[in-house]
């Protein structure tokens, strides 16, 4: 579900029996505005911006709250710690590089298709999908060393820009 309109989201935390707050506001128009899959340190470091007064603990509070609503995702990237964006309209998934830690979205109706056939198969109905694939982008591949990084650590994605494939994987 994308963010509407601020009555529209009162209307939505009012239906779940929640509160629009201030801190909750924030917190979603910072998510909103990012063009980056954000950790609760980034997101929090965000915030502050706008309300120094918001806490790291409400940010975690509000991320769970959000979650559990099923307007925020958490993503795990490669990392240990979870990084969130807004819950989109159209299924996207991931690619995370090794080296720089660049995530690029992308969609295929692959997983729609697979999705399908297990329906059919076993009998189940799939609600969410979840793709997470990593490994080295163009851009590392082609610097000395190419994707074994000489075995320097890998970067972390604390709000790594993103990268929005236009282009639609399909089965060859």
């Amino acid at each position: 579900m994308m963010i509407e309109s601020e009555e529209h989201m009162r209307d939505v935390f009012r239906s779940a029996g929640r509160r629009m707050t201030s801190q909750r506001r924030v917190i979603l128009e910072v998510l909103k505005a990012s063009n980056a899959h954000l950790d609760a340190e980034t997101l929090h470091d965000r915030v502050k911006l706008h309300d120094a007064a918001i806490s790291l603990a409400t940010v975690y509070r509000t991320l769970s709250v959000l979650k559990e609503m099923g307007l925020v995702e958490e993503h795990r990237l490669g990392e240990e710690h979870g990084h969130y964006e807004l819950v989109q309209d159209n299924p996207h998934y991931h690619f995370t590089c090794l080296g720089c830690g660049k995530v690029i979205e992308f969609d295929t109706p692959l997983v729609a298709q697979i999705e399908q056939k297990l329906s059919k198969r076993e009998g189940v109905h799939v609600t969410r999908a979840h793709l997470h694939l990593s490994g080295y982008c163009a851009q590392c591949q082609n610097q000395p060393g190419g994707q074994h990084n000489n075995g320097k650590k890998v970067k972390g994605t604390r709000g790594s820009p993103v990268t929005h494939s236009n282009e639609c994987i399909n089965e060859q």
